[in-house]
């Protein structure tokens, strides 16, 4: 190996492997859900302090490929693909002249606490503009977002509008700054992801229907996890390349496997008759809008092709019903978010199937509904 390559890979940070990860699979689940189709709507993770919410989410970022980007540029934008392109890169595509490509691994963006909207959406300087009549603009956090995971830590702490700002572009897929008379575009399509502490208060539940999943973490109770989490980490912390070394095959096989997903997601069928009940669930259980019954079906694809199947199954739709529905049911800023065993009594009545035996289990079928089958 020469200096070079070393260099390099001293360089790189290292992450704790995405597979090494003992227990949340409810977690776990859910971002491997919305890596596949970012459409299903980000995820919100409510969960204790120290339970592996920030290493879980650096972890799958780390995990998934490069991406092709066009060189240089400040939005990441696709070499093929005008819809996920910004205008400069697009007249250039048009034009039929040379794109450069270069490729990245997946942008992985934290959005700190007292970040302001000019941060967060980027600036434009008038002034420019005006003396020079050029678009001079100064992109934000959304732009270097774009085609990857925008991660916001303490979400129920943030401020609303910036909540709101941070929803809009991630389901339009576009963020539009407008100064003085003048408007600039660019693409914003990126996982959000937030996560939060309950002890430290909830999102309204305005804001907490736009995310679309939910997903709930403790603390690990039972000693030999406890234990096992704990020399994992002692190992990890004593030898990082050695660790990694040690996982490096399940983690290709699980980039693989997304890979894969990512591509089958567009063959998927789930029949009619299932969508329709989905739509029953969502009623019976009150749900206001169209958003649990669309993140339903998106989410139980997304699973159906990461197992590597055509057609979704009623099992899919069960995993994935609680993540994408127990917060939505609550009306009053007040109440707790259901665990999900309210979802699943409604489910299983209205599909005719029977709850699991440990669909009642202390977390209201938390772990089990979204365990990952691997």
């Amino acid at each position: 190996m020469n200096p070079t390559t070393q260099n390099k890979k001293s360089a790189r940070r290292v992450v704790f492997p995405f597979t090494a990860i003992v227990g949340q699979e409810e977690m776990k689940l859910a971002l491997i859900l919305n890596v596949i189709d970012p459409k299903v709507g980000g995820v919100m993770i409510m969960g204790d302090r120290g339970t592996g919410k920030s290493t879980t989410i650096r972890a799958l970022a780390d995990l998934l490929p490069e991406v092709p980007v066009v060189a240089e540029d400040p939005f990441n934008s696709h070499p093929s693909d005008p819809d996920m392109m910004g205008d400069e890169a697009r007249q250039k595509l048009e034009l039929g002249e040379n794109i450069p490509i270069d490729h990245m691994k997946v942008p992985m963006v934290d959005l700190p606490l007292g970040a302001t909207e000019d941060r967060v959406c980027g600036t434009i300087d008038i002034e420019k503009a005006l003396s020079e009549g050029v678009k001079a603009f100064e992109p934000g956090l959304l732009a270097k977002a774009n085609r990857g995971i925008l991660y916001v830590d303490e979400v129920n702490l943030l401020d609303d509008h910036l909540v709101d700002v941070l929803l809009d572009s991630a389901a339009s897929g576009w963020n539009t700054v407008e100064r003085e008379g003048i408007s600039i575009r660019h693409p914003a399509r990126f996982v959000l992801v937030g996560s939060g502490n309950p002890e430290e208060g909830e999102l309204r539940p305005q804001l907490l229907d736009r995310f679309g999943m939910h997903a709930e973490i403790h603390t690990v109770r039972e000693p030999g996890l406890r234990v096992q989490i704990v020399e994992q980490r002692s190992e990890f912390d004593q030898n990082p390349p050695e660790f990694l070394e040690k996982y490096q095959e399940q983690q290709q096989e699980l980039q693989q496997r997304i890979v894969q997903a990512q591509e089958l997601l567009p063959s998927v069928n789930m029949e009619y008759d299932y969508r329709v009940k989905i739509s029953e669930v969502c009623s019976e259980l009150d749900v206001d809008g169209l958003r649990g019954d669309i993140v339903t079906n998106r989410a139980a694809k997304a699973l159906t092709a990461f197992e590597g199947r055509n057609e979704v199954t009623i099992d899919d739709i069960r995993r994935v019903i609680a993540l994408c529905l127990r917060h939505r049911l609550r009306k009053d800023p007040l109440e707790s978010i259901d665990t999900g065993y309210k979802v699943e009594k409604t489910f299983s009545r209205v599909f005719g199937v029977e709850l699991p035996e440990d669909a009642a289990n202390a977390n209201g079928t938390g772990q089990k509904v979204g365990a990952a089958r691997r």
